[in-house]
């Protein structure tokens, strides 16, 4: 049994797998954060201060520190350079909410300083939205295509006419978002390298408070290493299903 054949016929167990992970991986995440939420810094800053302090320091002057709704919904948005901060950062003194405020001050810095993999990422956003929504399903519908034309004695024009197109599309349109998926990784894990090394030399957290952030920061990229396998084993998956028809 070839590599394409264990996919074909186990990848539905190994994406269930992967899901299962995934929950268990953004269940720790919000464990952590919980934990270190209700464990306040001796400095008694708010995640909203931390970040100024910190987006001065290093030289970033042009963004804007914004409050939003939400928990874990905290971004540093490029277009409109605005940082924005959900409910349980914007107003909290805790290790966790300081552990995240650096973390978005680590990705304005990253664009401040010109981060290729961050300008990378970010050329990636439009392509990916529209990969991850739609490339799937144009995959799907072009091997659904080949196979009719294979039952209708039209193998030919199964393997290399429309279906084998659209299903070409598809494939390269979800490529675009497992690329973006990728990307992000040292994307996030660069932000938190940042975050956790101003922490420590500017002084913001004390040797013991930094072991809570770090916790947090750690628990969070794991989330987008679930995210980037997930989605290179759906790609694997779809790519076995055309393989199949071969």
């Amino acid at each position: 049994m070839g590599f394409w054949d264990i996919i074909y016929y186990y990848g539905y167990f190994i994406a269930i797998i992967l899901m299962v992970v995934s929950l268990i991986i953004s269940a720790n995440c919000k464990r952590s954060f919980n934990k270190y939420a209700k464990v306040m810094a001796s400095n008694g800053l708010t995640g909203a201060d931390a970040a100024q302090r910190i987006l001065s320091a290093y030289g970033v002057h042009d963004v804007t520190i914004q409050h939003i709704s939400g928990d874990l919904t905290d971004n540093y948005n490029p277009k409109d350079k605005t940082l924005n901060l959900s409910d349980s950062v914007f107003a909290s003194s805790s290790i966790a909410a300081i552990g995240v405020a650096a973390h978005e001050c680590g990705h304005a810095i990253q664009h401040n300083v010109g981060f290729v993999p961050n300008k990378i990422r970010s050329a990636l956003v439009p392509g990916a939205n529209i990969g991850s929504r739609f490339g799937p399903l144009l995959a799907i519908v072009g091997v659904i295509l080949m196979g009719y034309l294979d039952y209708s004695n039209n193998a030919e024009a199964g393997r290399s006419g429309i279906g084998y197109t659209i299903f070409f599309i598809g494939i390269v349109a979800f490529s675009l978002a497992v690329l973006f998926y990728l990307v992000t990784l040292p994307v996030e894990l660069d932000a938190s390298r940042r975050a956790l090394k101003i922490l420590k030399n500017d002084g913001l957290l004390t040797g013991s408070e930094m072991a809570g952030a770090r916790s947090v920061l750690s628990a969070a990229a794991m989330t987008y290493v679930a995210a980037a396998a997930s989605a290179i084993m759906t790609l694997l998956r779809l790519i076995s299903m055309a393989h199949r028809r071969d």
